[in-house]
């Protein structure tokens, strides 16, 4: 059996789990996030939490009860405490603005890049150098964040564009003659 999937969810107080058929739900302080269930895993609840056990001796069932475990676990992280996920802009007059639910980049372009947040990630701007993006959805916080870096990503020669703040790039030197 998967070793991922042997070890139980604990369940946070504040936290609920509702088993539907082929759905689980989690339900949070901070929001709802559901998962379609396969029927290769059985999910039970005990007192404050989830056991995952394959439903067959497959490796496919073995698979998914350590890859439902790993989402599952991100639900209730996410709805509990939420997840963020900073960027830094590195580059002269490079700039980030929120505005609402939109993002406003000025990256170089001559034009400026309006990046619309998807429903249920807020996005912050403390500084005009740096952009965090929040909310209760592992998955799609790090989709935004690597969809706004892709408009710039730092290029090789002096480090420019958008990075996560634990990126380390590291630089080429230039070619000699």
């Amino acid at each position: 059996m998967s070793r991922v999937g042997k070890v139980p969810v604990a369940l946070p107080k504040g936290v609920e789990v509702k088993l539907g058929a082929g759905e689980l739900a989690v339900k949070g302080p901070l929001g709802t996030l559901t998962q379609p269930l396969t029927a290769d895993v059985r999910v039970r609840q005990e007192g404050d939490a989830l056991v995952f056990e394959a439903a067959n001796d497959s490796a496919r069932a073995n698979a998914m009860s350590g890859t439902l475990r790993a989402l599952v676990a991100n639900m209730v992280a996410g709805v509990s405490k939420g997840f963020e996920r900073k960027l830094t802009l590195v580059g002269v007059g490079y700039r980030a603005q929120a505005q609402g639910d939109k993002l406003n980049l000025t990256v170089g372009y001559s034009h400026p890049v309006v990046h619309q947040m998807p429903k249920g990630i807020k996005v912050e701007t403390p500084s005009q150098t740096e952009i965090l993006i929040k909310g209760v959805d592992k998955q799609l916080v790090g989709q935004v964040a690597a969809t706004v870096r892709a408009y710039r990503s730092p290029e090789p020669y002096k480090g420019k564009g958008i990075r996560y703040a634990d990126e380390k790039v590291v630089l080429k030197e230039t070619k000699k003659k």
